[in-house]
């Protein structure tokens, strides 16, 4: 399994435009942040999971060429947004595009994109397929995947589990139930909004707990805001299993 990082930042705490912040002013090009979405190339599938508004530029960026199906974490825009640019896989592929999400999700994306749901359509718009999943494990194109959910404030949202890999984001809770489901993982991605208290993201410490818990050989943070720090800084304050992800980080499994 081959694991590329889209975009590892977020909505959230971000100015409108830049500051003269740490991060916002750094150099390194791992302090510049796209919204949070992951590639996978799994047996020969291609899997995203989200298209954030910077969905377009992710894909162009890493020469992604091929696209089979995409997951949703949950309904927020910065995880949605971008859906209207598969049109070019659809073009490409001669074929519409699975998409996979729970009713919540998939009824966000109907009001959103209505266009693409018409039963006379404008030439050209984005095709799909839709799959309603629910907390139970599912196929999506033949990969198995394993839902894990998490809270998010007071809304649920989905982890996915795919063999030794998990993908999480948007958590600031996680049932015992389903953390049962994430043990023996062998590399996890977790999100680590900030340093300092959020109601509905885990903190960096939060983030480092729960990867103490769970014991994974290797993690990565993800969903990261300026307010954490810069990337330089805060890995130089953690363990040596626990990493930062960064924008085009590509990982095997």
């Amino acid at each position: 399994m081959k694991v590329t990082f889209l975009g590892t930042g977020t909505s959230q705490g971000v100015p409108v435009i830049c500051c003269d912040c740490p991060v916002c002013s750094s150099l390194d090009y791992r302090d510049k942040r796209l919204r949070s979405s992951i590639h996978l190339e799994i047996n020969e599938k291609s899997i995203v999971i989200d298209t954030g508004p910077d969905f377009r530029q992710q894909m162009l960026r890493e020469r992604i060429q091929k696209l089979d199906c995409i997951l949703y974490t949950h309904e927020h825009k910065d995880h949605t947004a971008g859906l209207d640019d598969i049109r070019s896989y659809n073009f490409l592929q001669k074929k519409d595009m699975p998409i996979y999400g729970t009713q919540n999700v998939l009824d966000q994306i109907k009001r959103e994109f209505s266009y693409i749901f018409e039963e006379v359509k404008y030439p050209g718009v984005p095709s799909v397929v839709t799959h309603e999943i629910t907390n139970v494990p599912f196929e999506a194109e033949g990969i198995q995947v394993i839902p894990v959910q998490v809270m998010h404030y007071r809304l649920p949202v989905f982890g996915f589990r795919f063999g030794d890999f998990t993908y999480i984001t948007d958590a600031k809770y996680i049932d015992e139930k389903e953390l049962e489901k994430v043990k023996g993982t062998k590399v996890l991605v977790l999100n680590a909004l900030q340093q300092t208290h959020h109601i509905s993201h885990f903190t960096l410490k939060e983030a480092i707990e729960m990867v103490d818990f769970l014991k994974p050989e290797r993690a990565y943070f993800t969903h990261i805001s300026h307010k954490l720090g810069t990337h330089d800084e805060v890995e130089k304050t953690m363990p040596p299993h626990i990493r930062l992800g960064y924008d085009g980080l590509q990982i095997e499994i």
